[in-house]
């Protein structure tokens, strides 16, 4: 022993509860950005940016979600897949088990059936075999157009109005299909329901898109960039 000291720096590990409360605020602080990534999921700045059908019908929305992707095709290829999207048509193209766990009992088509390649303005869509969106805008090979009908005499207005809007835009190579999403609220509690609807929406779009495009590029026999 040549008679110096040792000294052993002891760190004291975390409490757990210390750890739990550091993990929660981080997750607090990073929400934002995981709220901008699922409103945005896909989309370009020209596309968050733009004027898209169905934007009039809702022109003082207060929450709005733009999604997309790119499709290695033409839009008219694109379109028959769009068009007989619904309940008891061609599903949704997502994640049916989740859809089927709330009752829309939708099965995703992988073909192009003709028997739905018909909608009009005034039509319904069916989202669940009880809730239904209104036809607003079909414009062939470009736009297909959804919104909240008008409530029936007497009965209660839903809490916010809503629009979906499928947009096909040419792009080098293909097409870019943006989805729009725009919430103008109603009633003070509105954000309750929309915030959390849209963040389940953007899960589901973000299958609903990755859906769309397999189906269009297998059908087409090409290899899509992703997207």
């Amino acid at each position: 022993m040549d008679g110096r000291r040792h000294l052993t720096l002891r760190v004291p590990l975390p409490r757990p509860r210390d750890t739990a409360a550091a993990a929660l605020a981080l997750g607090v602080a990073g929400l934002p950005v995981l709220r901008a990534w699922g409103l945005q999921w896909g989309a370009r700045e020209d596309e968050l940016d733009a004027y898209l059908p169905g934007d009039g019908l809702t022109p003082d929305a207060d929450l709005v979600a733009t999604r997309a992707t790119g499709v290695a095709a033409r839009a008219g290829d694109v379109w028959p897949w769009l068009v007989q999207l619904g309940h008891g048509r061609g599903g949704f193209y997502s994640y049916d088990v989740l859809e089927n766990l709330a009752g829309c009992r939708v099965r995703s088509a992988d073909h192009v059936e003709p028997a739905w390649q018909h909608l009009a303005p005034g039509d319904v869509v069916h989202l669940h075999p009880r809730v239904a969106l209104e036809v607003a805008t079909v414009d062939t090979g470009r736009a297909l157009v959804l919104r909240t009908p008008d409530a029936p005499a007497g009965a209660a207005a839903p809490p916010y109005a809503f629009t979906w809007a499928f947009v096909l835009r040419p792009d080098a190579g293909g097409t870019r299909l943006v989805v729009r999403e725009r919430y103008a609220y109603r009633a003070p509690w509105a954000r309750l329901v929309a915030e959390p609807t849209c963040a389940v929406s953007a899960v589901m779009t973000r299958q609903m898109l990755r859906g769309v495009r397999q189906r269009v590029e297998r059908a087409s026999g090409v290899a899509g960039p992703g997207g």
